[in-house]
């Protein structure tokens, strides 16, 4: 059963009608399908235009929507032989931060990203998808055994930010985040990066520091939450939305800032309408990416991910 987000509530209503009809039509053996048709096109139609019109705080909403697809449903439509590795070799291992080897349509790559969890029990076990040192410091670890074995690297990222906690401060997360971006930008092989939610501030752009930046359609990504920024400029979080259309968080403001490359296209109400799918879409153009770069060797890599880098804002 999907969860409706506020704006979304005269489609709630349509489909709601749409299964009373349904209900009635099956108990009573009343025949009314074609008032169900016609009300299914409308709401489909009303579904598309909603989405088509999506102000930055309800593409915000989106990207944090509670069934959207995280890290593991990616792994599981989009990757296959996906062999998990854990632990920094040094404090320990973070639920938030998940990675290991995998196949992309054949290719052996490293896949990288944040798993918030999708209910209770699973967002307290990883954190809600904000990473700690631990985790920055698997990326790191994961990154080198990339270069050494030559395989292509790929993020995930869906984060609110980095664990803001005294005790991920005490084990160095400012280091970490550092050095996980510094790890981004050697890398000798390829790599591609995709905002698959929320990007988050540093806790993002450690995961995301590649020569290709890709963004799901209503993903978000900014140096910081609307709510957050709401909170410094005007002392108050009930102007996130004001914050989120000045920030231009959107993929469609960042493509046209530069700050992306490519806007992978979801399904007519989200990614969370269609997990699967959003998956098995993302995997194909990630992959198509990954081809565009085969053919280039380490140094014209490297090159081309510091000029992207050093073009911003020009």
């Amino acid at each position: 059963m999907i969860s409706y987000l506020e704006f979304e509530k005269p489609v709630a209503s349509l489909e709601q009608r749409i299964k009373e009809m349904r209900s009635l039509e099956s108990d009573d053996g009343v025949d009314v399908a074609s008032e169900i048709e016609r009300l299914e096109v409308k709401s489909g139609e009303l579904l598309a235009s909603t989405y088509a019109s999506l102000t930055p705080w309800q593409k915000t909403q989106v990207a944090r929507h509670p069934q959207r697809p995280h890290f593991r449903d990616y792994i599981a439509h989009a990757f296959t032989d996906f062999m998990p590795l854990g632990g920094d070799r040094n404090f320990g291992d973070d639920e938030a931060i998940m990675g290991g080897f995998a196949k992309l349509d054949g290719r052996r790559v490293v896949v990288i990203g944040h798993e918030k969890g999708h209910d209770t029990q699973t967002r307290i076990k990883h954190n809600f998808g904000m990473g700690k040192p631990e985790g920055y410091r698997k990326a790191i670890r994961l990154m080198e055994l990339a270069g050494r074995f030559g395989l292509p690297v790929v993020t995930l990222v869906d984060t609110s930010g980095a664990f803001p906690g005294i005790e991920a401060e005490e084990r160095g997360q400012a280091e970490a985040i550092a050095r996980s971006t510094e790890a981004c930008l050697a890398l000798p092989t390829p790599m591609v990066s995709v905002i698959v939610g929320e990007g988050g501030s540093g806790g993002a752009v450690a995961l995301a520091s590649a020569e290709r930046v890709l963004m799901l359609e209503h993903a978000v990504y900014s140096v910081i939450s609307p709510e957050g920024c709401a909170s410094i400029l005007w002392r108050t979080s009930e102007k996130a939305a004001d914050a989120a259309q000045a920030m231009k968080v959107t993929a469609q403001h960042l493509k046209r800032l530069g700050v992306i490359d490519r806007i992978v296209k979801e399904p007519v109400g989200g990614a969370h309408r269609d997990p699967q799918g959003t998956a098995i879409n993302l995997g194909k153009v990630i992959g198509e990416e990954l081809d565009k770069l085969g053919g280039m060797d380490s140094t014209e890599i490297i090159a081309l991910r510091e000029k992207r880098f050093l073009d911003l804002g020009g």
